[in-house]
């Protein structure tokens, strides 16, 4: 049954985005700062969901892209589905969304480009700019799948810490420091 959510298997203890500076932000700040939507879930699908089922989910969450698991107790990470895998692999080859599995269009794990949640902010945006993609699953060597984040998230941060990086600027030359 679709959508369902994976509990994050640690905890991420980092500090505010603002508090640590943009250079030295990381992707497990950016989960943090997600607040209640990275409360240590994250939404997938399996491999023998209908295409259909999975961007059903998408619509429902607000999301362009689902964590793909392989069926089964282990839940293993089999791949991604993005809003794009849809576009070109369904609507473009006039494939029907309900008779097909995920697992015929998603992207496969051993081509899925992830990151792990100590990862530099900047180094995940250039990263995703370069293989011009829109979503990353943030994965840790120990435990597993912790979240994902998208590009959005990470303009998000970017222009936070902009915004506040301004805001010090400001006070600092208004004598306000």
């Amino acid at each position: 049954m679709l959508p369902a959510a994976f509990s994050r298997f640690m905890s991420v203890s980092s500090a505010r985005l603002e508090d640590r500076g943009f250079e030295t932000a990381t992707v497990a700040d950016v989960l943090k700062s997600k607040g209640k939507s990275a409360d240590g879930s994250w939404l997938w699908c399996t491999t023998e969901d209908t295409v259909y089922d999975a961007v059903k989910s998408m619509t429902q969450h607000n999301v362009g892209a689902l964590v793909v698991v392989k069926p089964g107790q282990d839940k293993s990470i089999a791949g991604i589905i993005t809003e794009r895998d849809y576009l070109r692999k369904i609507i473009v080859q006039g494939r029907s969304s309900k008779s097909t599995k995920v697992g015929d269009i998603m992207t496969e794990e051993n081509k899925l480009i992830t990151v792990k949640p100590s990862t530099k902010l900047l180094q995940a945006m250039q990263l995703m700019t370069e293989k011009r993609i829109r979503h990353i699953p943030v994965i840790d060597d120990g435990t597993g799948m912790l979240g994902m984040v998208s590009i959005g998230d990470v303009v998000s941060a970017v222009v936070d810490e902009h915004r506040e990086e301004l805001s010090r600027l400001n006070a600092y030359i208004q004598g306000g420091y």
